[in-house]
């Protein structure tokens, strides 16, 4: 850290560290200093420099998150792996500006499910673009298996004979299946995955698990009523912060009032709608 910059607001004065590099601070260090750049962007104005020094701070801290989310789809190339790295760091900005520190939730642990499903989504969105007859397809699974088992044995890119040879098809069938790879690429769910915390792991130790997400839809249903028992302003709030994701000064213009009002009116509603899910589990 370099300098302090200082901007008063009406409740209180806010000290915003400047750090020289964001993205070189290391990981267990960006987990404490994240906390005091949230703790900031709870009372910063949007649209001020100093909240969008804070937020791009916060972003460029915090990469490491997005390239360990992106490191457990290494399987799929290289030539991907940008692709990937992008779309996991839309993930990232959706989490700082829906993150809220008061929750006591560690960021790492809020942050890596909005990265992983937007990679996830991407996958999903772009999955088979050109249209491949099944047997290709079928066949592709088969090359990554046998490319997979040949580099691993022979130390380098296996030859279009050897694979031939490997899988017991005809040459012109493996270039087929090559060339249907460039439709959708995928990795042997053997293949190993490298650099995780537990060791080596393979690629099926990722699938299969339950998801979380499920436990939300109770959570919906519940909150369903409570959304619908509030006034309509406050219903129009819920849904242009949450739904349409605007930020908070575009609402008060709409609503004809100062950012801070609208901060505190989201506050008050959240907390209204907290009590009453608390009540309805209870």
């Amino acid at each position: 850290m370099t300098a302090t910059t200082t901007e008063r607001t009406a409740e209180r004065t806010v000290d915003v560290p400047e750090i020289a590099d964001p993205a070189t601070v290391a990981p267990q260090d960006a987990r404490e200093l994240s906390k005091v750049f949230f703790d900031q962007l709870a009372v910063l104005e949007e649209g001020t420099p100093e909240y969008q020094y804070a937020r791009n701070t916060l972003i460029e801290m915090n990469m490491s998150l997005v390239r360990y989310a992106a490191g457990r789809f290494r399987s799929r190339g290289a030539d991907e792996m940008e692709d990937i790295v992008q779309v996991g760091m839309i993930g990232l900005i959706k989490a700082i500006d829906r993150f809220e520190l008061s929750r006591g939730a560690e960021f790492t642990s809020f942050a890596v499910p909005y990265i992983v499903g937007e990679i996830k989504r991407f996958f999903r969105d772009t999955t088979w673009a050109v249209h491949v007859p099944r047997r290709l397809q079928e066949a592709r699974v088969q090359l990554a298996r046998a490319n997979e088992e040949l580099r691993s044995r022979l130390g380098r890119k296996p030859t279009t004979k050897e694979l031939s040879e490997l899988m017991c098809l005809p040459e012109h069938e493996v270039v087929e299946a090559q060339l249907a790879s460039n439709g959708y690429n995928s990795a042997s769910l053997d293949a190993a995955i490298s650099g995780s915390e537990d060791g080596e792991a393979v690629l099926q130790d990722f699938i299969g698990n339950e998801d979380a997400a499920l436990e939300l839809v109770e959570d919906f249903h519940a909150l369903a009523p409570l959304i619908a028992g509030l006034e309509e302003r406050d219903r129009k709030i819920i849904h242009w912060r949450f739904v349409e994701e605007l930020s908070q000064a575009e609402i008060g213009a709409r609503l004809g009032i100062s950012q801070m009002q609208v901060s505190r009116l989201i506050r008050r509603l959240l907390g209204r709608l907290r009590a009453g899910m608390s009540t309805t589990e209870a």
